[in-house]
């Protein structure tokens, strides 16, 4: 439990007010303390900057082990950047929020007619409200999707609005987001961190909860369907694991209980959208699109586009899909919209907009040209179309040059441009190197309609500056997150996002199929996590063996190393490491090839290599992890790859090792334990096996085939049987006797040892069987078959046989035949998997180029 610093309560109160310029959230114009932000304040004081400080590494800690974080293609931060949440919320009191939601809805109302009628009769057009080059001029605007079933409906089903505080105390709207608004997961998962960080703040607090909104927006998914209301197939459509928002897709997605799908995995036949699964074909009935307009159909929209579905808008067209929000809903992200939109308010409601905007121009029109033209260094300029780059222009951070060029590329094509007022938004508290200080804020407020009209998210996402005094807000920069507090007057009441059937009805078990994509990925999960063990219990057992050497004897020892170094390359596919071509300079200094496999990760085969690639494929199936298995993880990937310094080689290593190997291995068992026994578990486990029984096939073939004095071989036996995990077992067995042929019948035969091939097989028997298939093709496949040939000629090998050396070189030539003929079943089994149930879910190329900003 926190305890209060006294020391320092009172010079943050009188820190912070030293630091306002401008209107700040906490305090009024005259510089008091607001009155919803006392108890807020009383705990802050109470906590002192060493208990703030705490509550913030404990914060950043829960969003690292959740995985939650931003991806910016070409930051300057980096890529994958973790999440940052202020541990200081804003607050807003209940009187001001109910202002602020009828404004809102308002203009979310007023969208959703706009967007009904720029698709539909454009009365908006005829009469002159809206000039045609603004609309038709606009990369949002789909001609191909007029006349689309969802317009004649409420067609904007979920939109944000960006919000700031204007210098009048007022809240102003920046911009609208309507196509694929970003934020609201990362607002759900704001709050969850903050209940865990100040749970008697919060309950003191009065916060209104987020449940009730999200469980209104998965009833107003499901009220789209055109058929099967009761029971329909949502799916979230994300353009992929490189988008910058992936995260929340996955985390949406799980907490929705809605299935994650690619472009890919998908498919438009008899006008209808279907699912690829594992048991076949499933039709979908709603889409929730993270995905820009443009890139959803390549046949009718952008058609470079390898992210979206061929045919979705003609499945729209037809009425047997719906898609939240439409495709085309880009138009009302038009920033020129904005100055015309009162004139729109006062045709449909008779009424003022109740939420003031910031002053916008939209260059199209003679006199805003000139007004912009005339106060380009009081103004921001904008472009209207939010093409990948997109950025807002300071005019008065530009120099006399720069401005001539701005004023240039607006007269060659002003309809494209906007100029808005530059206003001074409010600060809100927050944490910065141990001390609150005050940053500029803009909240993302989020509404969904329905029946009843348009409802707000109690709460939402504020964004905060990098630093002080800055004005661009946006994650791309450096920037954090708050929760947002909308507070009552009294308690909260619980809502839970869990519906009651009615009249306590037994409900059928219905299982989610798995997508093709999915499976895929999970197999090559099991696949890349057992790949890792083996190379870490290899690269140990030889890292051990060079500390040993320098003290034993080198006429023995030497040959066993040499044995080891070359089998890590044949192994790992290396190639040609310690086998090829200077090979014999290798051997006699190891280290930089040792080191290169453990950390290279631009080396293929590598264990950092390896490492890479199951953080891809774990990545994108992250909704099918429970939370303990994601963090797992994540401790798996930061542990390896944050380590920049490792070390001597030998001794930093091996512990690295001896961690990563405990790391993998408590994967495998919360994957045991948690991971209910359904296809995607099958897959995991499938891919496992199949690795499990391919590593131990080219261990034994690099190791035991060749010919060895007697003395090395024994040392050997003794190695492999640790690489293996088998040196217990075999001592209990065995006693003191290190005997090739028990060697062999522990590693090869044993059905009831679970690192022997054997038990693979007889597991990879099983979930084969298990498989999904389609009943009109024979009972006895091809996999079975392939299966039982490679399984049968094991179990028929005669352990005196194998250890028989052959006449010429003296190797174990039966031995040999024998493993080759096994890894070539199994080979060939990973073949008939991979055309059989995931061939039809080819990767997409995840072009950068091709996604769109998501400014979070």
């Amino acid at each position: 439990m926190l305890r209060p610093d006294k020391t320092t309560s009172a010079s943050i109160a009188q820190h912070y007010a030293t630091r306002l310029d401008g209107y700040d959230e906490m305090h009024s114009g005259a510089g008091r303390l607001l009155p919803h932000w006392k108890t807020l304040m009383r705990e802050i004081e109470q906590l002192g900057r060493e208990g703030l400080t705490l509550r913030h590494r404990e914060a950043q800690r829960l969003l690292r082990e959740n995985g939650v974080t931003f991806n910016v293609i070409n930051g300057p931060l980096g890529t994958s950047r973790p999440w940052q949440l202020d541990p200081l919320p804003l607050l807003i009191s209940t009187d001001e929020w109910t202002a602020i939601e009828s404004g809102m809805v308002q203009r979310a109302e007023l969208l959703n007619l706009i967007l009904a009628d720029l698709y539909g009769p454009q009365k908006l057009l005829h009469e002159g409200l809206l000039p045609p080059e603004l609309i038709f001029g606009h990369s949002g605007f789909q001609r191909c999707c007029a006349g689309l079933p969802a317009f004649a409906q409420r067609p904007l089903v979920f939109c944000a609005i960006n919000l700031v505080r204007g210098p009048d105390g007022r809240m102003w709207v920046l911009d609208d987001r309507a196509q694929s608004p970003s934020g609201a997961g990362y607002a759900l998962e704001n709050r969850m961190v903050m209940t865990r960080i100040a749970p008697a703040l919060f309950r003191k607090s009065h916060v209104k909860r987020l449940a009730g909104f999200f469980q209104l927006f998965r009833e107003r998914l499901a009220a789209l369907a055109p058929q099967n209301r009761e029971n329909p197939r949502v799916v979230l459509l994300t353009p992929g694991p490189f988008s910058q928002t992936y995260f929340e897709h996955a985390y949406l997605a799980d907490y929705l209980g809605y299935t994650l799908v690619q472009g890919d995995d998908l498919s438009v036949r008899d006008g209808r959208v279907w699912l690829k699964t594992l048991e076949g074909l499933h039709q979908v009935d709603v889409i929730l699109r993270r995905l820009d307009d443009a890139y959803c159909d390549p046949l009718e929209l952008r058609e470079d586009s390898r992210l979206g579905i061929t045919g979705l808008v003609q499945a729209s067209r037809l009425g047997q899909v719906a898609v939240a929000n439409p495709l085309g809903s880009a138009i009302l992200e038009n920033p020129g919209l904005m100055p015309f939109l009162p004139g729109i308010a006062r045709y449909f409601f008779n009424e003022d907009l109740q939420l003031p905007a910031v002053a916008t121009w939209w260059c199209g029109q003679e006199p805003e040209r000139r007004f912009v033209l005339d106060n380009l260094d009081k103004l921001v300029i904008k472009p209207i179309h939010r093409s990948r780059g997109y950025r807002a222009i300071f005019g008065a951070q530009l120099s006399t040059a720069e401005r001539s060029a701005l004023r240039e590329r607006i007269l060659h094509k002003p309809h494209l441009y906007i100029g808005q007022e530059m206003i001074s938004f409010s600060t809100a508290p927050s944490l910065a190197a141990g001390a609150v200080e005050p940053r500029h804020a803009i909240l993302r407020a989020f509404l969904v309609g329905g029946e009843g009209g348009y409802v707000a998210m109690p709460g939402g996402l504020t964004r905060i500056a990098a630093t002080a005094g800055e004005l661009v807000v946006s994650n791309k920069t450096g920037g954090g997150s708050k929760d947002t507090w909308v507070l009552s007057k009294e308690p909260v009441r619980y809502v839970s996002l869990w519906q009651q059937p009615k009249n306590d009805q037994v409900l059928p078990f219905c299982a989610e199929p798995l997508p093709s994509r999915t499976a895929d990925n999970l197999f090559w999960a099991g696949r890349y996590v057992e790949r890792a063990e083996g190379t870490a219990r290899l690269l140990r057992a030889i890292l051990a063996l060079r500390r040993e050497q320098r003290d034993a004897d080198r006429d023995l020892m030497q040959p066993y190393l040499h044995s080891l170094l070359r089998a890590l390359t044949q192994v790992t596919g290396t190639y040609p490491g310690f086998v090829g071509e200077g090979a014999k300079e290798l051997l006699k200094n190891p280290r930089a090839e040792l080191s290169a496999l453990m950390l290279d990760t631009g080396r293929a085969g590598s264990l950092a290599a390896v490492l890479h690639s199951f953080s891809q494929v774990a990545s994108t199936v992250r909704d099918h992890w429970p939370v303990e298995i994601w963090r797992i993880i994540d401790a798996i990937l930061s542990d390896w790859f944050d380590d920049e310094q490792p070390g001597p080689l030998n001794y930093r290593m091996q512990d690295r090792l001896d961690h990563l190997i405990m790391q993998l291995m408590a994967f495998s068992g919360l994957v045991a334990e948690s991971m209910p026994r359904e296809s995607g578990w099958l897959l995991l486990d499938l891919g496992r096996r199949l690795e499990r029984g391919l590593g131990l096939i080219s261990l034994l073939r690099a190791t035991l085939v060749p010919h060895l004095d007697e003395a090395v071989q024994r040392q050997l036996m003794e190695t492999l049987l640790g690489i293996c995990d088998s040196l217990n077992t075999f001592r209990r067995r065995y006693r003191s006797y290190m005997h090739l042929p028990t060697v062999l019948e522990l590693l090869l035969m044993d059905e009831e040892h679970p690192r022997s091939l054997a038990y693979q097989f007889a597991q990879l028997r099983q979930h084969v069987a298990d498989l999904p298939r389609d009943r009109r093709r024979e009972c006895f496949g091809e996999d079975k078959r392939c299966l039982l040939e490679a399984y049968s000629r094991l179990r028929l090998a005669e352990v005196a046989q194998l250890t028989r050396a052959d006449e010429n070189t003296d190797d174990l030539e039966v031995l040999a035949e024998l493993l080759d003929n096994q890894a070539a079943g199994l080979w060939r089994l990973s073949e008939i998997i991979t055309s059989t149930y995931f061939s039809h879910a080819q990767p997409s190329q995840q072009l950068a180029p091709q996604l769109q900003d998501e400014d979070v």
